[in-house]
């Protein structure tokens, strides 16, 4: 199980959040593609869905790039946007200020799992600690080129399965549908997977991924996507 499953490389370096976003966004883009394949498929029959398929693997290529270089990109404006807090936090004389502003970066993660006086506490020693450190660099790191390689291989071996019928299934209509089959099911088992990361009932958000996903395929083929 390829797809929904995460590889060893996005294990390490993709939190299950993106891991799943990327995943998805694999499965419906094919699911699009899959389900607008029957139109082709009457005016140019079997030759006119491969095609197609044939650009989906294309497309999917193409967004996992695009999806690996917005991740680089957004690690590395995660890490300047703190470099720059680091920078307020060593120039601001008034020590309430800097507290004001590191509580402003924490506060939402913390306040389920800490008291007030454990933040006021922990706040003060990074104030601390960021004022006698000096300032790092936020160049592109190797994590960041490999979660953007996890990002790039999740959007295509999502889209893999839906071409598989079409080189085994000599009856083109057919293979649609057991393509069509295939990638509904990688929603629903998507979403099982992911289930274990919280606490609902992996059944039921399998079958919510499968229903959103198909929803939201229906409303991008509606509005013409």
């Amino acid at each position: 199980m390829s797809a929904p499953g995460r590889s060893s490389i996005a294990q390490k370096y993709l939190d299950p959040a993106t891991s799943l976003a990327e995943v998805l966004f694999g499965l419906i883009m094919t699911l699009t593609f899959t389900l607008a394949a029957g139109v082709i498929m009457e005016e140019e029959g079997r030759e006119g869905a491969r095609e197609l398929l044939i650009a989906l693997i294309g497309c999917n290529i193409a967004w996992g790039i695009i999806d690996g270089a917005l991740f680089i990109a957004g690690e590395f404006f995660g890490r300047g946007r703190l470099r720059n807090v680091g920078r307020i936090v060593r120039e601001e004389a008034d020590d309430r200020a800097a507290l004001a502003l590191v509580a402003a970066e924490y506060d939402e993660t913390l306040e389920p799992v800490t008291t007030e006086a454990e933040r006021s506490d922990l706040y003060r020693r990074i104030v601390a600690n960021v004022r006698s450190t000096p300032p790092g660099t936020s160049g592109i790191t190797k994590a960041d080129v490999m979660g953007a390689l996890a990002s790039f291989w999740l959007v295509f071996l999502a889209s893999l399965p839906a071409a598989l019928p079409f080189l085994f299934i000599d009856d083109a209509r057919l293979a649609l549908r057991v393509s069509n089959a295939i990638l509904v099911a990688f929603l629903f088992l998507t979403g099982y997977h992911w289930a274990r990361y919280t606490l609902g009932k992996p059944w039921l958000i399998g079958l919510c991924f499968m229903i959103v996903g198909i929803g939201l395929v229906a409303v991008a083929i509606a509005l013409g996507g």
